[in-house]
């Protein structure tokens, strides 16, 4: 069992998986529009909803930022092998690979625009890295539900292991030579990126089969990674549906 919260990530969790939320815990205090819709979804699902003082749901998030409910869920099934994923599939795959970002926030934003762009999983390393938790998913806002989420332990031989299953690895990097808009996205992809400021690490960046600049028209010279990874993510996708 885990613990989520957070309205968005909750109200999500209902409409995707009621079946596998236990119960929730909601602040007594909140008499609001968005506490009875939150009410009136629990119980067309049938899942239990237990009043309780704000402190109370404080102690149990272990913050007090929760907005007032809290949620107890079956944990999602877990993945240690992007095959899992790979295997499923019935279009060309399409990987979000993310290296070294340890901020939650910054997951759970790149978990927001894996979904929303149809990214078939999220690869992550097992050490140094961010991982799933209630931070993680209330910032995902559902996402960390929907997305497949693989940990693995080495992410440099797992990228190799990606590549002889035929899918094209490329490295988002702010000196590579090859631009987004100057590459064919229309195969099987992994995007790999590294956290902001720090980039690709220097075997990550090394695997890759090609590196790739995002084409910055500002005078910014970097970009947050769940940014970065919704533009790379977003090109894909457009190449494949070939829109204009």
């Amino acid at each position: 069992m885990l613990l989520i919260y957070g309205f968005h990530a909750i109200s999500s969790r209902l409409r995707q998986n009621s079946a596998g939320m236990v119960e929730i815990y909601l602040d007594r205090e909140r008499h609001d529009p968005r506490a009875r819709e939150l009410l009136q979804q629990a119980e067309e699902k049938g899942v239990r909803i237990i009043f309780m003082e704000r402190q109370r749901l404080d102690g149990m998030a272990g913050s007090d930022k929760h907005q007032g409910v809290v949620a107890k869920v079956e944990e999602a099934k877990q993945y240690h092998d992007v095959f899992d994923v790979l295997e499923t599939l019935s279009e060309p795959a399409l990987l979000l690979v993310l290296d070294g970002v340890q901020d939650p926030h910054n997951l759970g934003a790149c978990l927001r625009v894996a979904d929303a762009m149809g990214a078939h999983a999220v690869v992550v390393p097992k050490d140094r890295a961010a991982g799933l938790n209630a931070t993680v998913r209330k910032v995902a806002s559902g996402a960390a539900e929907t997305v497949p989420f693989v940990t693995v332990t080495n992410l440099a031989r797992s990228l190799r292991e990606i590549k002889e299953a035929g899918v094209w690895v490329l490295g988002a990097a702010g000196e590579a030579q090859s631009d987004l808009f100057s590459v064919k996205l229309e195969g099987p992809t992994a995007w790999v990126l590294g956290a902001e400021g720090e980039g690709l690490r220097r075997l990550t960046r090394e695997t890759c089969d090609q590196l790739v600049s995002i084409p910055m028209f500002g005078s910014v010279e970097s970009l947050n990674v769940s940014v970065a990874s919704g533009i790379c993510l977003y090109e894909t996708r457009r190449q494949r549906n070939g829109l204009k």
